[in-house]
C-alpha cells in the first residue's frame, strides 16, 4: 500500500512516498524539504509536493507534527502554521490520515530502525535493549522529547513536552546563562538552551561575559565556527551545548526510566555527533550522584536514520492499520 508520510517541524516541511506492508514500512521513497517559512500553509507545501509528483498523490496519509497533537486547532510552538484535523480530508483530497507527534514518529522510528541506523555515542557499546524503556531526545529548532516501552513482540511510543521542563544550571557559567534569559522569559525551559536557537543564547552569554562584541550570527554558522575550532568563542559555546544536552539526556532517562538506552534524535543532533563523542557530554550524563554507576551502564546512542521523522510517521500509520 502506498501512502503520503509528511514531517512538519519549526523550521523544514518534508515529504515522501510510502509503500507499508504487515504494520511496518518496506520502501521509503526520495524526500522533498521544503522551508515552512516559504509556504502560507500546509495546503500550499502539500500542494507543492503533489505537483513535483504529478498533480496526483495517494488519498491517504501519515502526518508528524512538532506540535501537541490535541484539541480542534493545531499550532506549533515555532511554526506560524496552523492545522485544523477536521479539514484535512477536504483540503488535503485525502480518506483517510494519521496524525503523530513529531517525536512519537522518531519514536516508532527507533523502534523500527536496524542496528546500523544507530551510532554509537556513550556508555556500553551495546544495541539498545530489546525489552524496557529508551529514552528519545532530540534538538533542534525546539527540544523534542519521547520514550520507547519495548514488550515482547511488540512496542509503545509515547511522546512527552519533555523538553519544556526547567532548566537546571550546575556552574556559573550556567547560571549566567539562566540570569540572561531570565531578563526575557518568565520561566527558562531546557529547550531555550538545548537547541539551535539555544547555541546562539549560549554564545552572546559568553560573549557578555568576556566584555566582546556580539556577532549577529545563526545557528548553523556557530556550529561550523566551534566544530571546525575557526572561533574559539564559537567552539566554547559548542562545548557549553554539549555539556547541557548530556545533563539533560541523563535528567530524561531519570525521569522516564530510560535504562534501556538512550537515542539522540534530531536534525541538530546528527549534525554535531561527531563533537558530541569528543565533548564532556558523557561525563555530564553520567553525573547523577548516587546513579553514576546505574548512568554508566545506559547505552547511547545517534539515530542515523536521514529521515526518521518520515519513517516513524509512516511506520506509526501502518500499526495503525494493520
Amino acid at each position: 500500500m502506498q501512502i503520503v508520510a509528511v514531517d512538519i517541524g519549526g523550521t523544514h516541511a518534508r515529504f515522501a512516498l510510502a509503500e507499508i506492508e504487515g504494520g511496518r514500512v518496506v520502501r521509503l521513497g526520495e524526500p522533498t524539504t521544503m522551508r515552512t517559512a516559504e509556504h502560507a500553509s500546509f495546503q500550499t507545501a502539500y500542494e507543492s509536493f503533489a505537483a513535483a509528483q504529478g498533480g496526483a498523490l495517494p488519498r491517504v496519509v501519515a502526518i508528524a507534527l512538532a506540535a501537541p497533537i490535541a484539541g480542534d486547532i493545531i499550532r506549533f510552538a515555532n511554526n506560524p502554521w496552523i492545522i485544523r484535523p477536521a479539514m484535512i480530508p477536504e483540503k488535503m483530497r485525502v480518506d483517510v490520515y494519521t496524525l503523530v507527534n513529531d517525536f512519537e514518529a522518531v519514536g516508532h522510528a527507533v523502534a523500527q530502525a536496524d542496528e546500523s541506523h544507530f551510532t554509537h555515542l556513550c556508555g556500553p557499546n551495546r544495541p539498545l535493549a530489546p525489552l524496557g524503556t529508551i529514552s528519545i531526545i532530540g534538538p533542534g529548532t525546539g527540544l523534542g522529547v519521547a520514550h520507547l516501552l519495548r514488550l515482547p513482540g511488540d512496542y509503545h511510543v509515547q511522546p512527552t513536552e519533555g523538553g519544556h521542563i526547567d532548566f537546571a544550571p550546575l556552574d556559573a557559567i550556567e547560571d549566567a546563562i539562566l540570569a540572561r534569559l531570565r531578563r526575557r522569559h518568565r520561566r527558562v525551559s531546557v529547550e531555550r538552551i538545548v537547541s539551535g536557537p539555544g547555541l546562539i543564547e549560549i554564545y552572546e552569554t559568553l560573549a557578555g561575559i568576556e566584555g566582546r562584541a556580539i556577532k549577529v550570527l545563526d545557528d548553523k554558522a556557530l556550529w561550523t565556527l566551534g566544530s571546525t575550532g575557526e572561533d574559539s568563542l564559537a567552539a566554547a559555546a559548542v562545548d557549553r551545548f554539549c555539556l547541557s544536552l548530556g545533563s539533560v539526556a541523563g535528567d530524561i532517562a531519570l525521569a522516564q526510566g530510560g535504562f534501556g538506552g538512550v537515542v539522540i534524535a534530531g536534525g541538530l543532533g546528527l549534525r554535531v555527533k561527531d563533537v558530541l563523542l569528543r565533548s564532556g557530554f558523557a561525563e555530564r550524563f553520567r553525573a547523577k550522584g548516587r546513579f553514576e554507576g546505574m548512568m554508566a551502564d545506559i547505552p547511547v546512542k545517534v539515530i542515523t536514520h536521514p529521515q526518521p521523522g518520515l519513517l516513524g510517521a509512516a511506520s506509526a500509520f501502518a500499526r495503525q492499520h494493520r
